[in-house]
């Protein structure tokens, strides 16, 4: 899509990393149904995909993950709760049908076993057993009458016996013996001799209440069979009986056979303990129960989801009878129940892998469509980071992506531009920097020199003073001398003579001074002038500066743009924001540069300010001096003219003694600001020697900034030089 740098080497990574993302999804294939479908795309997305697979280094396997997790997600979700909701549907309708029908066979049961209690009770209540019973209970009866009663009242049981189906024997037992014990049926004679030890025989002699008990298979007679026991009292006699009516088993367990709740399903009869009266499947009466019902507490009725011994979820649907106070259970497992759903859940599995199919094929169309430009874009922004600026990239969308495209060739083309300004103006400071090296040189030479004309001019306000000390040592002895002058007339000529030279000499030091002031005037006049040609250089220097501090911050503000762009174009443009960074890092470089560049000259301007204010204050002080020097001339002038005088009229010194002190006094008043000026004039040459000093450590202080700005502006073009425009 656009012009990349070094292809062959990206195609080469491409390669390894197409290879290393095959193998990384065939290992991954074997975990899961997903992650095979995954597996099978691999090839041809590593064919589209530039880059690795890694999700947190491509845009596109994050597009992709994202898309096919949140259609798969949706699928699953719409699949596995429309599942969840027809099981538990197909569980209530259960509940509801089982519950119904458990009912109504309870209901049916109780019919029958009511219909035994009445027939027992119905056989107890005939006239001719009632006068049988009574007969029978008389004090005085015969043994045969008893006989002829008993098998009377026998006669009635076996008409009991042999009348109600599903009756193996009855029992008529009286409590207090008055009456021998009457069976009927298939009777158990060690039943009959320890029944009165039964512990539910003495509550079942005080209670009317009829009792229902399970006979376990080995207390039995070898027929399955269930227990009926009533307390009945005579309507004649009024004594008590106990009835007992042992009941075939098979006429529950046809009851229950004929339920039928489901496949595999089981109705059992169970007793307080849990324990099986009957089932509709053989060989588990008699045994506890293989449902666990303590889910169901103290219900009558209702259903309970349990497990059964094998720890299979089962539903147990039951009812309490009426009758006997047993439960009747119901089960059936609920794989059988909700196996219809099963095709909703393969239906949900096999929909998810189609989707799957389209949704990576989906996905793979839009990698293709975002991942590359993408990646091309990438790595011209990696090319245009090591210094490239000829990069631009070609592209024909007009969506995000080619915007994205444009807005990178217009920052390219802004960025090549001010790389070119910026080099430019880095070439200007190069050649102020070298012209503010050479007036720094030149300005150092003038103040070494004036460095050494101050000292010559020190040196000789040196010798003025020690010879100006030396006329007021002479005046001194020219006044102590006095009243011997006249007696002393040739030694005063000879010292007259030493005053006209030493006045000759004064006056050819202080001509020696003056012209040496007027030089030193001249260069402080031409180093004030060099300066001000420096302090020109300088504002050129800073004009400079303030064209980079612009194209600084023109920068400052492009590439504060690039990442506002960046991060307008979120992920897809962090390679964008790499650029926009070293950019701007650049800017802050050439700002730092040109900050410091600026203190440099800022400083140098202020010394050079300092410089002109200390040759203005020096000015003054050597405008003194010359005057000093012309005045100090002018008394040496005078001095030696009255030497000649004195010398001419030595012979009338005697007569002008008056006139020759007055002139002593005058002398002694000159000398003295002779001394007085040479030592002023000595203090001032000192100064200005410091002055010059300082001119000279302020003149090597700009040499060493211009080669610091010299050796910056250096700094800044080789920055510049690494970009290729």
């Amino acid at each position: 899509m656009g012009l990349v740098p070094k292809r062959e080497n990206q195609e080469g990574n491409s390669k390894e990393t197409k290879k290393k993302g095959l193998g990384a999804t065939k290992e991954g294939s074997k975990k899961s149904f997903i992650v095979g479908l995954k597996d099978k795309t691999t090839s041809s997305l590593g064919k589209m995909l530039p880059n690795q697979m890694n999700p947190s280094k491509s845009v596109g396997v994050r597009l992709f993950l994202i898309f096919f997790i949140a259609i798969m997600f949706f699928v699953l979700t719409i699949g596995i709760i429309s599942y969840q909701m027809a099981k538990g549907t197909i569980q209530e309708n259960a509940k509801s049908a089982n519950q119904q029908t458990i009912v109504q066979t309870s209901q049916k049961l109780d019919i029958v076993l009511k219909k035994y209690e009445e027939n027992l009770q119905q056989m107890f209540l005939d006239d001719e057993m009632q006068n049988a019973i009574m007969e029978a209970s008389l004090p005085n009866i015969s043994d045969y009458e008893r006989f002829t009663v008993t098998n009377k009242m026998r006669t009635r049981l076996n008409g009991l016996t042999f009348s109600t189906k599903g009756i193996l024997a009855v029992y008529m037992i009286s409590p207090d013996k008055i009456v021998d014990d009457v069976t009927s049926g298939n009777t158990s004679m060690t039943f009959l001799e320890s029944v009165r030890n039964e512990p539910w025989f003495e509550e079942a002699s005080q209670s009317t209440k009829v009792l229902w008990m399970n006979v376990p298979e080995e207390k039995s007679s070898g027929t399955s069979m269930f227990r009926l026991v009533r307390s009945v009292q005579s309507v004649n006699s009024m004594k008590r009986f106990i009835l007992i009516a042992d009941v075939n088993l098979e006429v529950l367990t046809e009851y229950l056979k004929e339920v039928n709740l489901g496949k595999n399903s089981e109705i059992q009869m169970l007793a307080a303990d849990n324990v099986v009266v009957g089932s509709s499947v053989d060989g588990q009466e008699g045994k506890p129960t293989g449902i666990h019902m303590d889910k169901a507490g103290d219900q009558t009725t209702g259903s309970i989801i349990t497990e059964n011994t094998d720890g299979k979820s089962v539903l147990a649907v039951f009812n309490t009878q009426q009758a006997t106070g047993w439960k009747l259970v119901g089960t059936v497992a609920t794989a059988e129940l909700i196996k219809d759903a099963n095709g909703i859940l393969l239906t949900t599995y096999i929909s998810a892998a189609v989707v799957a199919i389209i949704t990576i094929l989906i996905a793979m169309w839009m990698v293709r469509m975002i991942a590359h430009p993408l990646g091309n874009l990438r790595n011209l922004m990696e090319e245009g980071a090591r210094g490239n600026l000829n990069v631009r990239m070609e592209t024909k969308s007009k969506d995000e992506i080619g915007q994205l495209t444009g807005s990178f060739n217009l920052m390219m083309e802004h960025i090549t531009a001010l790389v070119k300004q910026t080099n430019h103006s880095a070439q200007d400071v190069l050649d102020t920097a070298t012209e503010l090296t050479q007036a720094s040189n030149k300005t150092a030479l003038s103040a070494k020199e004036i460095a050494v004309a101050t000292e010559e001019i020190a040196n000789g306000a040196t010798s003025l003073a020690n010879e100006a000390e030396r006329g007021n040592t002479l005046t001194e002895n020219i006044s102590r001398q006095m009243e011997l002058v006249i007696h002393a007339n040739k030694e005063m000529e000879e010292s007259a003579h030493q005053v006209e030279k030493s006045s000759q000499t004064g006056t050819e030091y202080l001509n020696g001074l003056l012209d040496k002031t007027n030089m030193t005037v001249d260069m402080i006049n031409s180093l004030t002038e060099k300066v001000d040609s420096l302090k020109a250089s300088t504002s050129s220097v800073m004009k400079v500066l303030e064209v980079m501090q612009n194209i600084t911050q023109q920068t400052n503000i492009l590439s504060l743009n690039a990442t506002i762009e960046a991060a307008r174009a979120g992920a897809a443009g962090r390679g964008f924001m790499v650029v926009a960074d070293e950019i701007r890092q650049l800017a802050d470089q050439s700002r730092q540069s040109i900050t410091m560049v600026g203190q440099i000259t800022d400083n140098i301007q202020q010394e050079m300010n300092e410089t002109v204010q200390a040759l203005s204050d020096a000015s003054p002080l050597f405008q003194e001096q010359i005057s000093s020097v012309k005045e100090t001339s002018q008394i040496f002038v005078s001095v030696q003219e009255q030497m000649v005088g004195f010398i001419r009229h030595l012979d009338t010194v005697t007569s002008s003694i008056d006139e020759l002190n007055a002139s002593q006094n005058v002398l002694s008043e000159a000398m003295g600001n002779v001394s007085a000026v040479a030592q002023q004039s000595s203090a001032t040459s000192e100064e200005v020697a410091s002055l010059s000093s300082e001119q000279q450590t302020v003149g090597d202080q700009l040499v060493q900034l211009s080669n610091k700005l010299e050796n910056v502006s250096n700094g800044l073009k080789e920055s510049l030089s690494k970009f290729t425009v």
